[in-house]
């Protein structure tokens, strides 16, 4: 029996859109509820997760679709199987991409430690940066990644406010996924914005591993900030539900004998 490697990979995708799906949401619902949870940053999105039924059954299943997206991401970086192109503008969507890809094997090592760990699972993103810091030029490093993250906030508001994503939606899903994309994009730029400047203190201004912020944490930075927070935390969850409506309608590049998907036109 042929097994259509096309098909595997799509639905890998789908995966690690769902996963991001539950990621999201659960960071939303947590920032709107809880602040003694939030004040845990990325840990407390997790802890939240194990203590649902199931809950290291579905860390587990987030554990491989978060490796799904970020190979996904990769993949789009590195032979732009989304034919963004080679361009300047290609290659700061790619860069973006390259950044969302990292991100997401910090949450899926992160997700891994709680399942395997629980809630003495530490702080595997800040044990990272610590490694690469110790490293010749990983301050560099860490400071290009936060570019990365910039690049990537400002092409998540651009979407958010252009709507462009809609180009790789089918058509068949639900009418206000626009509006629901829209406030979700806008808020992610935010949230991005948070970690890139974490990142590039750490990695250019002396800052320390310590002070490097994930998903949660960076949320968490803006719990003192009135009508922001909460905004940011509504756009957080139609994020989360935007990424399910993406996990059944996204048009995902068919992985062919090119390797690449067919252009998108807008």
């Amino acid at each position: 029996m042929v097994v259509d490697k096309s098909n595997k990979f799509s639905t890998l995708v789908r995966v690690g859109y769902f996963s991001r799906a539950i990621l999201y949401s659960v960071l939303g619902l947590i920032a709107l509820t809880s602040a003694a949870q939030i004040s845990q940053g990325t840990n407390g999105i997790f802890d939240a997760i194990e203590e649902f039924p199931l809950g290291t059954a579905i860390l587990w299943l987030m554990v491989v679709g978060l490796l799904a997206y970020a190979f996904f991401r990769f993949a789009s970086t590195f032979f732009d199987i989304e034919n963004q192109g080679s361009d300047g503008t290609g290659w700061a969507h790619r860069i973006g991409h390259g950044g969302s890809a990292v991100g997401h094997l910090a949450l899926a090592y992160s997700a891994y430690k709680f399942a395997t760990a629980g809630g003495d699972s530490g702080d595997g993103a800040r044990e990272a940066a610590s490694g690469i810091l110790s490293m010749d030029f990983g301050g560099a490093a860490l400071g290009i990644l936060g570019i990365a993250f910039f690049v990537t906030a400002a092409f998540q508001a651009k979407k958010g406010l252009t709507g462009s994503f809609m180009n790789r939606i089918s058509h068949a899903a639900p009418a206000q996924t626009r509006l629901v994309g829209s406030i979700g994009y806008v808020a992610r730029a935010v949230v991005f914005l948070v970690i890139g400047w974490s990142l590039f203190k750490a990695g250019f201004m002396s800052g320390g591993a310590e002070q490097i912020k994930t998903l949660g944490d960076a949320v968490a930075a803006l719990a003192g900030q009135g009508i922001v927070f909460t905004l940011v935390a509504v756009g957080i969850l139609a994020f989360g539900l935007f990424s399910v409506v993406l996990a059944r309608y996204r048009i995902i590049p068919d992985m062919g004998i090119e390797g690449r998907a067919p252009k998108f036109r807008a």
